[in-house]
């Protein structure tokens, strides 16, 4: 069909001009070698620079798979009651908690906690600033927003690609791609929920002396928080989804089973495993969720 009408307009119409393959060829072999010998350069540095994330890992995953179980359920439904306040949740994490030990996945569920507890940590460390500067700043904001489209709609396993170059295989390495997915939420909603501060109150602030800092402590990000609370949900959420596919270069727990599961078509590991990632996904969720709503209704009651 293109072909036939190709043959009544002119060929520079049908076939789309491209550049020269010997040049993009010599594009392509100059950006990998200089890549490579930016890796061969400084490769050990940023080994060294990111070898206190990988004891800080080793050791909350000892601590996690070491624990005895009923003192690492009893502790995570506690922590879940009390940032929820809400019975339903505790006792539903208990219950996926207990069927997840039965059928014999406690200690890869224990590593993807800790895996996705150290992402979710550094996301927050890395974008609750990055959000502040952003909403302080339309300049910083027009600069990052176009890096956090890329980030977001990139497909994840290329992010694998430049990480495993530089820091081969292993855990950290997964926790970079991971994290690298899934910052964009907590930057993006820390901005938002910063910006969306009513401006009458940064005008109160303002009648009463406060200095930038006392604004953004005292008024801002307490008035943000439900949003930033939303944030992190959004990323505890993408680390999880991410979880699998850092499994193939070194990250276990339970997304090494289910890329297994997958390899070898094992439907029942990979059900049982998924099934394990949903109740972890779950729990996280209604209790981060619940938090949320607990610092709305406080924030309205506050400046109501």
């Amino acid at each position: 069909m293109a072909s036939g009408i190709c043959n009544y307009i002119p060929e520079i119409l049908c076939d789309f001009p491209k550049i020269d393959d010997s040049y993009m060829r010599v594009f392509k072999l100059t950006v990998d070698t200089n890549f490579k010998a930016f890796v061969r350069a400084y490769g050990d540095f940023l080994d060294n620079l990111l070898q206190p994330l990988q004891w800080f890992l080793n050791w909350l995953q000892d601590v996690f798979v070491d624990a005895p179980w009923i003192v690492f359920l009893v502790a995570l439904v506690a922590v879940v009651y009390l940032t929820s306040r809400n019975t339903r949740i505790a006792i539903g994490t208990a219950l996926s908690m207990l069927v997840i030990g039965l059928v014999g996945l406690w200690e890869d569920t224990m590593i993807t906690l800790a895996i996705v507890t150290v992402c979710t940590l550094i996301s927050i460390v890395i974008g609750i600033p990055i959000g502040i500067l952003m909403a302080r700043s339309d300049r910083v904001q027009a600069v990052i927003n176009p890096a956090l489209d890329v980030m977001q709609t990139m497909p994840s396993f290329v992010y694998l690609i430049p990480v495993v170059m530089i820091f081969g295989i292993g855990k950290v390495p997964g926790l970079i791609a991971v994290v690298i997915y899934a910052v964009p939420p907590m930057i993006r909603l820390t901005n938002l929920g910063i910006r969306l501060v009513d401006k009458e109150v940064l005008e109160a602030a303002d009648a009463f002396g406060s200095s930038n800092q006392q604004k953004l402590m005292n008024v801002q990000i307490p008035l943000a928080l439900p949003t930033i609370m939303a944030g992190i949900n959004q990323t505890i959420m993408m680390s999880l989804a991410m979880v699998v596919v850092a499994s193939m270069i070194g990250v276990g727990g339970l997304g090494k089973n289910v890329l297994q599961a997958i390899t070898n078509q094992y439907f029942t590991i990979g059900f049982l495993n998924g099934f394990a990632l949903v109740a972890i996904a779950i729990i996280f969720d209604r209790t981060s969720q619940a938090y949320g709503k607990r610092l709305q209704k406080h924030s309205e009651v506050v400046h109501g």
